[in-house]
C-alpha cells in the first residue's frame, strides 16, 4: 500500500492507496487511528459517502476525529467507485452515474460489470485489508454514510446480518427501486430485471425479513432531494411494518450537505460508542 499519514486531532489520519482485485483498479481509502495502547484492538466504524465524492469529503468535512479519538474507534471512509483509465463513466458525464456514483453494487451489465464490483470490494476485499493492516477488533463493527452512501450502509448491514453492531444514515436513499437516481444507477449497473434490484433497496430488504438490532437515521427537511429521491417517509413505514426497531429523525431546517452532517456526525459516533463497546 502507499501511505500518507499525518497526527491529527488525538490520532493518525492516513489516506491509502492499493491494487484492488475486485475491482481491478487502484483504490484510494482513508484510516484514522485513535491513539491507543500497544496491542489494543479497537472497534471499527465503516462510512459510505455519496454521490461524486471521495475518501476526502467527509476526512476534510465531517468533523469525526474527535469523537472518535474521545470513543476509541476507528473510521474507515472508501472511495465511491473504481477509477482510472478504462473505467466506463456515463456516456453522457452526468454526476449521478458511473464515476463517484457507484452505488455500492456490483455491477452485471457491461461496460460496467468489469470494474463497478463496489459491493464486493465493501463487504469483502476492504475489511480483509483492514483487519490484516490495522489494530481493528472485526467483532465490534458499526456503519453509517450519506445519500448514496447512506443507501450503501443500509443494505450492507441489512444482508450481513450479526456483522455490524450498530448502523446508522445521513439523509439516505431509502427505497432506490422507487426515485430516478435508483432507477438510472439500478438499471445501468443491473439491467431490467427489478427482482435483480432488491438487494440494493433498504425497504425492500425490510419487507423481504431482513433486521438489523437498531438503526439510527438522520433527515434534514429542507433537503431539496428529500421529496423526489430520498423518501424517508418509505423507510418510516416500512420499519412500522416490520416491527424493525429505528430512531429517524427530521432536523428542521438542515439541507443535503456536509454542514447537516457534521452537526450530527458525533451524535452518531456517540450512539454506535454506546453499542460498539459492549
Amino acid at each position: 500500500m502507499q501511505v500518507s499519514a499525518n497526527r491529527s486531532h488525538g490520532g493518525t489520519q492516513g489516506v491509502y492507496t492499493h491494487q484492488s482485485a475486485v475491482t481491478g483498479t487502484s483504490m484510494t481509502f482513508s484510516v484514522f487511528v485513535p491513539d491507543h495502547a500497544p496491542g489494543a484492538k479497537m472497534p471499527v466504524l465503516w462510512y459510505l459517502s455519496g454521490l461524486t465524492c471521495t475518501h476526502a469529503n467527509v476526512t476534510e468535512k465531517g468533523e469525526f476525529r474527535a469523537a472518535c479519538a474521545r470513543h476509541g474507534i476507528i473510521f474507515v471512509a472508501p472511495d465511491t467507485s473504481p477509477r482510472g483509465e478504462g473505467v466506463a463513466d456515463d456516456p453522457e458525464g452526468a454526476y449521478d452515474f458511473g464515476l463517484g456514483a457507484g452505488f455500492y453494487v456490483n455491477a452485471t451489465q457491461e461496460p460496467f460489470a468489469r470494474h463497478y464490483r463496489m459491493r464486493d470490494y465493501i463487504e469483502q476485499e476492504l475489511p480483509a485489508l483492514i483487519a490484516e493492516e490495522f489494530p481493528v477488533d472485526m467483532d465490534r463493527q458499526g456503519i453509517t454514510g450519506h445519500s448514496m452512501g447512506g443507501h450503501g450502509a443500509l443494505t450492507i448491514a441489512l444482508r450481513n446480518p450479526g456483522r455490524f453492531r450498530s448502523t446508522s444514515a445521513f439523509s439516505p436513499i431509502v427505497a432506490p427501486m422507487q426515485c430516478p437516481w435508483g432507477h438510472k444507477a439500478l438499471g445501468g449497473y443491473l439491467g431490467p430485471d427489478r427482482d435483480a434490484w432488491a438487494d440494493y433497496d433498504a425497504c425492500a430488504l425490510i419487507d423481504s425479513g431482513a433486521r438489523l438490532p437498531d438503526l439510527l437515521v438522520d433527515q434534514g427537511d429542507a433537503d431539496n432531494f428529500l421529496a423526489e429521491q430520498l423518501k424517508t417517509h418509505l423507510l418510516q413505514e416500512a420499519c412500522a411494518r416490520a416491527g424493525q426497531p429505528a430512531t429517524i429523525r427530521m432536523q428542521p431546517g438542515y439541507d443535503h450537505s456536509y454542514y447537516f452532517i457534521s452537526t450530527f456526525m458525533a451524535d452518531h459516533i456517540d450512539w454506535h460508542a454506546s453499542r460498539l463497546k459492549k
